[in-house]
């Protein structure tokens, strides 16, 4: 496992890190004993650092690693959560208000409930589950923020940039108001790439790229009959519906084509592509298997992505927001 910097803090994060939505079992059954193991056999091979949010089951994810992190016996372990607001904006919103979306009563109340179920006595870092941009303007969130840091329930501070916004934390990042930014960065999804991580180039701050594999369509394993074989109240059921399913596929099918001659599989191409930028920080794909675990470290090697590839990518990216 490789090791980067996590923006000012001084900590050395492992580039891959584990995604802890599908243990929370929005996006299927889950087991928490299986879940336990598996987040302890990621701890073993090299994993230090774990992404969770209370929304993620319903508190379920935190509370499962809580209890891995508790029950580990090993070295340090960075637990990232987040709080949503009081009222998410609607998709189509471009430039929705920010001020009142976490007041200081909300935030406390959130924290403390995190605090509960992961069993700690400060959080490593909370992240505002949904940044808007008017947020550079609107500071109650950062005052209650630093309040609760200067409290010591607190320790940094991050933001997860709404889906498919990547130029919302450009001013963000530039102001260096917060730790850490997460956002959507894959095959499809390239433009963080640009502004959004060059944006303050001197002092950036850490960013975590989610949805390395597009909710599993870049894992290359999907098929015709894939769609049919999810649950109904199944996260990539509700996103995948309709004909985005097959037009996904096809864009999927075109990207291994193009692929093929350099990686055997679709997945190891998507996530070389997110560590191939030395401005990820870490990358934090879903897992829920130790066979998952596996496949994820195995690309953290420090492998060069071939530059011809890469030149090629641009016409494939394909921006979306399949949560509307």
């Amino acid at each position: 496992m490789r090791y980067r910097s996590f923006g000012d803090t001084g900590w050395q994060v492992s580039e891959i890190g584990f995604g802890a939505w599908q243990i929370g079992g929005d996006w299927g059954d889950t087991d928490d004993a299986a879940s336990i193991r598996t987040l302890h056999h990621a701890f073993e091979r090299g994993i230090n650092f774990v992404d969770t949010a209370q929304m993620y089951g319903r508190g379920r994810s935190e509370s499962v690693v809580g209890e891995a992190v508790r029950t580990w016996r090993g070295g340090r372990i960075y637990v990232a959560t987040k709080v949503q607001p009081t009222a998410w904006p609607g998709v189509e919103e471009n430039a929705p208000q920010m001020r009142g979306r976490y007041p200081p009563w909300h935030l406390r109340h959130a924290v403390e409930a995190s605090l509960r179920r992961l069993r700690v006595d400060h959080l490593d870092i909370l992240q505002l589950h949904c940044w808007i941009l008017k947020g550079t303007e609107e500071l109650d969130w950062l005052e209650t923020l630093n309040a609760l840091r200067r409290e010591g329930k607190v320790d940094r501070i991050g933001v997860s940039i709404r889906d498919y916004r990547p130029e919302d934390g450009v001013e963000l990042a530039k102001l260096g108001l917060v730790s850490a930014i997460q956002v959507v960065f894959n095959l499809f999804e390239q433009r963080p790439g640009g502004a959004l991580f060059n944006a303050n180039p001197l002092n950036p701050p850490a960013f975590i790229a989610r949805v390395p594999l597009d909710s599993g369509a870049l894992s290359g394993t999907w098929t015709d009959d894939t769609y049919a074989s999810w649950s109904r109240d199944s996260v990539p059921h509700k996103l995948f519906r309709g004909e985005r399913f097959a037009e996904t596929l096809a864009r999927v099918e075109a990207l291994k084509e193009l692929c093929a001659p350099y990686y055997p599989t679709l997945a190891e191409a998507a996530m070389r592509y997110t560590l191939s930028t030395p401005r990820t920080t870490t990358v934090i794909p879903g897992m829920r298997s130790i066979r998952e675990v596996d496949m994820n470290v195995a690309y953290s090697d420090g492998e060069a992505f071939p530059v011809e590839l890469l030149e090629t990518l641009p016409i494939h990216a394909w921006p979306r927001n399949y949560y509307r």
